[in-house]
């Protein structure tokens, strides 16, 4: 016998024991008091006394017993009671709970089998992604490495600097007869330059 203790709140004991009844027991629940205790039991109570709190239908028990896989008792409960036809379409019931659960499972593989490619190819295509942007730098890295060899391999030229040089000055005349006669050039303000040569061993000629 099932009980529970009498000072479990009445209406919350029933909840518990009706939701067991129609979930997983499929059997009556009887409510029995007992010296002054209330005791809940699935076996009517002693003297035929007590209350019926919920009475378990033949759809319940042959449903609870294929639930558990025991189809045979299921059948015998079914051929016993003349329920042929009630056995035969919980059957089928359970039979198709079965199958949607089945294809439900397989909807979620392949779903999350589809989720683990979609991953696996945008991974290969990051990786891609990332190659391509270090082989563009590296290629970036040669060619700038290129262009300075290039550079250092160019001879340097150094101009000669250019020197000025005062213009000379002008001659004066020694021929005092012809003093007012004679005038000098005019002199320049504008430098003359004088390039220099580049000779070998790095001297300069000007």
């Amino acid at each position: 016998m099932k009980t529970l203790p009498g000072g479990m709140p009445f209406l919350y004991a029933a909840i518990l024991l009706l939701a067991a009844a129609g979930t997983a027991s499929a059997q009556n629940i009887y409510k029995c008091t007992q010296g002054g205790q209330v005791a809940y039991t699935d076996h009517p109570c002693p003297g035929g006394s007590g209350e019926l709190l919920h009475q378990a239908d033949d759809t319940e028990v042959i449903d609870r017993y294929l639930r558990l896989g025991q189809d045979e008792l299921a059948k015998r409960y079914a051929v016993s009671h003349h329920l042929e036809a009630l056995y035969r379409q919980r059957v089928e019931a359970r039979q198709q709970a079965l199958d949607e659960k089945a294809q439900r499972d397989a909807d979620d593989a392949y779903a999350a089998q589809q989720r683990a490619e979609e991953a696996q190819q945008q991974a290969l295509a990051d990786q891609a992604a990332e190659r391509d942007r270090l082989q563009l730098e590296n290629e970036a890295l040669r060619q700038q490495n290129a262009d300075y060899q290039n550079q250092l391999s160019q001879p340097v030229y150094n101009a000669p600097p250019a020197y000025w040089v005062a213009p000379p000055y002008p001659r004066r005349h020694r021929d005092h007869d012809h003093d007012g006669d004679h005038q000098p050039p005019p002199v320049s303000d504008q430098p003359i330059f004088h390039p220099c040569k580049q000779l070998a061993g790095g001297r300069t000629q000007c």
